[in-house]
């Protein structure tokens, strides 16, 4: 029997929705965190020296690296580990640990994090902000930061697509299982 959008709504109870604010919160600063990690160790990969990295309450995080040899390099840093550092959670998790919740929250934050750093990225360049400015800056092209967005949100929704149809499976899955 399939589940219909009533039974789906009515389960929206204020502790899941407390709950998904919590865990999209601590995304954005999860996010945040793996994005300066790039350019960490994109920096100490390249030479430069980390002054500082600064992940507020509100606002905006940074790194501030001084001397950096490689600027364009370490700016990369950021959006590709901060993608690629949750995928790869994400795939562990998948592959080595079967705890519903946690492959849940993985799926999740994986996800934000590819489409928050595509978007950064992808969209970024139109006010020549943050890291897309900075690229841009250092002679990186548009086409480069659009299609590092597009690879990064299609990766990111392509996760949810699978993890929602995981979900789904179950979900289906236990009503039918109920029934007998």
């Amino acid at each position: 029997m399939p589940i219909s959008v009533e039974d789906s709504q009515s389960k929206l109870k204020p502790t899941k929705l407390g709950f998904g604010m919590i865990i999209l919160i601590l995304s954005w600063y999860g996010m945040e965190a793996v994005h300066e990690l790039g350019h960490v160790v994109h920096a100490l990969a390249s030479g430069g020296i980390v002054n500082s990295v600064s992940i507020p309450l509100w606002g905006i995080s940074c790194t501030h690296i001084n001397p950096n040899p490689y600027a364009a390099f370490v700016v990369w840093g950021g959006p590709i580990w901060g993608s690629l550092i949750p995928i790869t959670m994400w795939l562990v998790v998948k592959k080595y640990f079967r705890q519903p919740l946690l492959m849940n929250v993985v799926a999740f934050f994986a996800g934000f994090c590819c489409i928050a750093n595509g978007a950064y990225l992808g969209i970024g360049w139109m006010d020549r902000a943050g890291d897309a400015g900075d690229l841009m800056r250092e002679g990186v092209s548009v086409g480069w930061l659009i299609g590092f967005g597009v690879i990064a949100c299609v990766s990111g929704l392509t996760i949810w697509h699978l993890w929602t149809n995981e979900l789904r499976k179950k979900s289906v899955g236990q009503a039918v299982t109920d029934e007998v």
